[in-house]
Order: C-alpha cells, then sequence, then structure tokens
C-alpha cells in the first residue's frame, strides 16, 4: 500500500470576516494550496469537503461543498461533505487518506471552511448546543457538575452572566475534575493560554496576536470557573486546504517540502468512568497511531492539538504521552510546552488564539504542522523539526469527545 504525501497547504487568516463569503473562504485556501503544490484546478481528481455549521447558521443544507468548489470551477469530480463536528476537517484528510490508498484517484483535496459570525449571534452559539446527545441534556449536566464536586470557585471567581458555549461549561467542569484528582491549578491553566497567546503574535494567520502573561490571563473576565475569556476558544471565520498525494507521483512535485502522513487515525469514544482516564478516546488513539507511524511520544518534535479550552492542552498533553496523567498543566507552567521548550504545543497559538472555525480547524493544525516541518515557520520555527502529531477532537459524549483524530506527519 503506498505511502500518502502532502504536497500542497492554503490557508486564510482566522477571524472574523463579514464581508466574506463561505465561498470567498474556500476560494482563498484552496487555491492556496494549489499554488504551493503547483497545480491548477483541473488536477484535482477528488475532493473532501468539512464544514459543520453553514446548516444551521444560513440555511445551506446537503451539498455545501459541491455550491462553494463549482463556484471556483472545480466540478464534474467527486465531492464528499464531511459534517464530523470540530474534527470535520481532519476526518476530510482522513477520508482523503483512504481515497488515495484505495487507488481511486492521483491527486485529493481536502478543504475545511467555516463561516460562523452572524449578525444573530444566537445562530453562532446554538451550532455548538447540537454537538452533545440533546436527548439527554439533563443528565448530561448532572454527571458533568458532579465531576467538580468539592472544588468549588473562590468567591471572587463567579462566573460573569454572558452567552458562552455550552462547551465552556463542559470544559470548567472537566478542569474541576483534574484539579480535584490531581491537583491541577489555575494558574497552571493560564499559563497554557498565556503561552499561546505569546505564541499567536508570530503566526500572521492568527485571530489575536496579542501577547498576555499568566496574571493577565487570571484578571480577564470569567466565563466558567476556572476558565476566563483568554482560555476560551472564540467563534471564527476561516478555511483551510490540504493537497494530497500518493508516493508513486511525488516525481511531480518538489520532493524536498513533500510531507509524509505516517498516521491518521479516526476514533469515536467509549462509555468509560470519568476516572479511566487511560481509557480516554484521545489517549487509545494515539498509542495505535504511534503503533502505525512506528515512533512514540519522545519522537515528536512539536504538536498542534485541540486547544477549543486552555485546560484540553493539559488534557491532551497527558492524552499524547507527553507526560504522565496529572502532569499536563506542570509542564506548560515549567515551560516545557513553549517554544524552546522539550515538546513545543501549539505554536500556531492554537484555538485559543488562532482561532476555531470549526470545520476548519484539523486542517488548520495540518497547514501548521507541515510549515513546521519544512522549516518555514519563521520566527515560531520549532528548531529541528521532523515529526508532528495533530489532536482534533469533535463534539462530546460522555466524559470525552464524541470523535477524535490523531494525525502523525513527518519529513525525513
Amino acid at each position: 500500500m503506498s505511502d500518502i504525501y502532502i504536497v500542497g497547504i492554503g490557508m486564510t487568516p482566522f477571524g472574523k470576516f463579514l464581508d466574506q463569503s463561505m465561498k470567498d473562504l474556500t476560494r482563498g485556501a484552496v487555491s492556496a494550496a494549489l499554488q504551493d503544490a503547483g497545480l491548477a484546478k483541473e488536477d484535482v481528481q477528488a475532493a473532501y469537503f468539512a464544514n459543520a455549521s453553514q446548516a444551521a447558521i444560513d440555511g445551506q443544507y446537503m451539498i455545501g461543498g459541491q455550491v462553494a468548489l463549482r463556484d471556483m470551477g472545480i466540478g464534474g469530480i467527486p465531492v464528499v461533505n464531511v459534517e464530523n463536528a470540530c474534527a470535520s476537517a481532519s476526518t476530510a484528510l482522513h477520508n482523503a487518506c483512504l481515497h488515495l490508498k484505495a487507488g481511486a484517484a492521483d491527486v485529493v483535496l481536502a478543504v475545511g471552511a467555516e463561516k460562523m459570525y452572524d449578525a444573530d449571534k444566537t445562530k453562532s452559539f446554538n451550532v455548538f448546543n447540537g454537538a452533545w446527545d440533546v436527548h439527554n441534556v439533563p443528565t448530561l449536566t448532572k454527571a458533568l457538575l458532579e465531576l467538580g464536586d468539592g472544588i468549588e470557585p473562590p468567591p471572587e471567581r463567579q462566573a460573569q452572566a454572558n452567552m458562552r458555549s455550552v462547551f465552556m461549561d463542559v470544559y470548567a467542569s472537566l478542569a474541576r475534575f483534574h484539579m480535584k484528582t490531581f491537583g491541577s491549578t489555575e494558574r497552571q491553566i493560564a499559563a497554557v493560554a498565556a503561552k499561546n497567546h505569546n505564541h499567536s503574535m508570530l503566526n500572521p494567520f492568527s485571530q489575536y496576536r496579542n501577547g498576555m502573561s499568566i496574571e493577565d490571563v487570571l484578571a480577564s473576565r470569567m466565563i466558567s470557573w476556572p476558565l476566563t475569556l483568554p482560555m476560551c476558544a472564540p467563534i471564527s471565520d476561516g478555511a483551510a486546504a490540504a493537497i494530497l498525494v500518493r508516493e508513486d507521483m511525488l516525481d511531480r512535485f518538489d520532493r524536498s517540502r513533500a510531507v509524509k502522513i505516517d498516521a491518521c487515525v479516526l476514533a469515536t469514544g467509549s462509555d468509560r468512568k470519568a476516572e479511566e482516564v487511560e481509557k480516554h478516546v484521545c489517549h487509545i488513539a494515539a498509542k495505535k497511531a504511534y503503533e502505525i507511524a512506528g515512533v512514540g511520544p519522545k519522537d515528536m518534535s512539536v504538536a498542534e492539538v485541540h486547544d477549543a479550552s486552555a485546560f484540553a492542552e493539559v488534557l491532551q498533553a497527558e492524552n499524547l504521552g507527553f507526560c504522565e496523567f496529572g502532569q499536563g498543566g506542570w509542564i506548560a507552567e515549567r515551560g516545557e510546552t513553549s517554544l524552546g521548550g522539550r515538546i513545543p504545543i501549539n505554536p500556531s497559538g492554537g484555538l485559543e488564539s488562532k482561532g476555531h472555525p470549526i470545520g476548519a480547524t484539523g486542517l488548520g493544525q495540518i497547514h501548521e504542522l507541515v510549515t513546521q516541518l519544512r522549516h518555514e515557520a519563521g520566527d515560531r520555527q520549532v528548531e529541528k523539526a521532523r515529526f508532528a502529531i495533530a489532536e482534533n477532537g469533535g463534539g462530546f459524549h460522555g466524559f470525552e469527545e464524541a470523535v477524535a483524530c490523531i494525525t502523525i506527519l513527518s519529513r525525513q
């Protein structure tokens, strides 16, 4: 079975773009990826289009990919729409790999695009409200709140009334459980957010490019204790794309810039107990990805993880094996996950600062890691980057993500 390589990447800035449509965002990312690969639109033989919120925001159901791609002149090929919560884009990448491995095409496009900002903010927030079991909300809410029993916020740290994603309350509950179980602190979580906001200053694609100290993060508006506003990913517009080929096609491209996909594992969760941390869907998927790629956590040069909240990065650092369970906040506070540290995590700024356009997020991670492995990341370059890993989670089911995708990349 042939190895799969990424030969082209493209991305728009992430942010609030009321003057740009889904078609505009798609065109920007795909055109950049094609130019990066040295290909024409006519060279693309199949496409996987990821999006999660367009139906809810503007009523475009079922054929979003066909509509957006045809508008820029890509048609007459298989186009598959992918909706898999916040893991939609990495799922598109996973499916593109399978399409190539099946020998059904030579050049496949994976693209994720999202237009989340709307004049009616309620529409934007309601997108998140459907990404868990809507038929069982009271039971789920009770179970999550009980995770943090015994860990109460100080009186001065109470949340302020505000409109927010239900997932910030989910992450806050998980964070309190982690604090109760392992002794993690609010300051450690703030250290993650401060690190990512400082990384984002070096990324021209980031939604926010303002540096922050730990004290700045802690002093910001409380969303859902222990999470303050800078610890939470924003609503975002944006798009990202990748061009994939089999190894036998590489002679058509610049081999020196081709990045190998060593593993791409898609998984769903289980009915584990909250305290069974070693059974977390992301941890199990990561172990499988490491096994397929023939490498381990110590081989990784850089990582992009799904930090929809700063606590999520704490959790995923543990799931990916960069430290023992319970030590994710500790290694962040020590600087081990910062640029120049032992294992830089989210040099892009992560979802908290780079932005989180749901259906594009996973390919935004891939864009950053390919750039790092090509040694083209400028001031945020990780020295001697050779192996990279991405963790992209989506939705929520039980005590963990409903879906997770782990991708390992390398450049020899």
